[in-house]
């Protein structure tokens, strides 16, 4: 499983440095997460970081 970041992205970029396994990239209008690596911080923390740290909530699982 993996996440992924809604429409209502504001590409403000928190997310980008809170990812472990750096699936996280800038799209041409909102950050996009890479389903193939993006292993929702499992083994590397409790929670999902893009979650904890994105001002709009819209980053949900996949």
């Amino acid at each position: 499983m993996s996440m992924k970041i809604l429409d209502e992205c504001i590409s403000c970029g928190a997310c980008l440095p809170a990812c472990p396994t750096e699936s996280i990239s800038e799209g041409d209008t909102i950050y996009l997460i890479d389903a193939s690596t993006c292993v929702e911080c499992k083994g590397h923390f409790d929670t999902p970081q893009c979650v904890e740290v994105c001002p709009v909530a819209c980053i949900v699982p996949a």
